[in-house]
């Protein structure tokens, strides 16, 4: 692929969604209903088929088992170095919780899938979707725990507890179903379709206007800006500390450039929606995960992930 049309992806892919999203704000038509069943819509359809289209062309080798592992080590690094650096920056516990979780929590699935499907083609969307297999067990594990943890030393009460089956069977991990689905139609012998393989392109494209424009309705630019200053310190923890660790480890274990190059790009990821949604859920400052995703998103999609483009091309 061109690299003017990979940077013209960036564009009509990631930005202009979220532009799209954001401008629905300011009508009446459409509100927060709509634009829920348009992100279930992403998860229950749109990713879960072109999970099972990747898959179904996917030689797994032993080297691809790193990448679940690598698809927490990215989350893991930049959570420890927040958490040593808010120790002396945050006295609200609040704050602190929704800072921790906006560092730990990177956008591998969507944001790093479609990167990678531009940069690496259908592969690296393949290897995004097996990076991601553990993601909701990392997300409920770690996160929630985390964010309830930082709630209640704010009340002092007591903790919720969390189902340990809503762990492996909630509707999220249905881009796991359909990768493994896909997986089986591979070693069963059955060759995928020409036009399914023509169809996966459109689809990708899809899926990235189902998955951002509900992302930029949510953004409330106007509570969240008084906490962009306070979350800058997250750029060289995501952009430079990340990256540098998961390349350099990855080199040391993985020969396959390909594999390499998708965790090169789900490590400078920016931070998740799902920060905010878990910051939400257990009443922290929603305002800092936002303006975390925010920032995150602005630098990577107009800096980093160009220079990206321009590195692995």
């Amino acid at each position: 692929m061109d690299i003017k049309v990979k940077l013209g992806y960036i564009f009509a892919d990631l930005i202009l969604p979220l532009i799209i999203g954001y401008l629905f704000r300011y009508q009446q038509r459409y509100r927060d209903v709509f634009f829920r069943n348009m992100m279930s819509l992403n998860i229950l359809f749109f990713v879960p088929v072109l999970s099972t289209l990747s898959g179904w062309v996917l030689k797994l080798n032993m080297e691809l088992i790193w990448l679940p592992i690598f698809g927490l080590l990215i989350g893991v690094v930049p959570g420890f170095a927040a958490y040593f650096w808010s120790a002396r920056k945050y006295d609200d516990y609040l704050e602190k919780g929704s800072y921790l979780i906006s560092a730990a929590l990177s956008n591998l699935g969507t944001m790093g899938g479609l990167c990678a499907f531009i940069i690496l083609g259908e592969i690296g969307y393949a290897y995004t979707r097996l990076a991601v297999v553990l993601q909701d067990a990392g997300l409920f594990l770690v996160c929630f725990p985390l964010a309830q943890y930082y709630y209640q030393k704010s009340l002092h009460g007591k903790s919720k507890a969390i189902e340990i089956s809503n762990l492996f069977w909630n509707r999220n991990q249905l881009p796991v179903v359909g990768l493994f689905a896909g997986a089986g139609l591979y070693y069963s012998g059955i060759p995928r379709p020409q036009f399914l393989g023509v169809l996966f392109d459109p689809l990708v494209h899809l899926a990235a206007s189902t998955a951002l424009m509900p992302i930029g309705f949510s953004m409330d630019l106007k509570e969240m800006r008084q906490y962009f200053r306070k979350i800058l310190d997250l750029l060289p923890i995501k952009f430079i500390l990340n990256p540098v660790f998961a390349y350099i480890l990855a080199k040391m274990l993985i020969s396959d450039p390909t594999v390499i190059d998708t965790i090169l790009i789900l490590s400078v990821t920016p931070t998740a929606i799902n920060a905010v949604i878990t910051a939400k859920l257990h009443d922290l400052n929603v305002n800092v995960a936002m303006a975390a995703f925010v920032v995150t998103t602005t630098v990577f999609l107009l800096i980093v992930f160009p220079a990206l483009v321009f590195w692995i091309a």
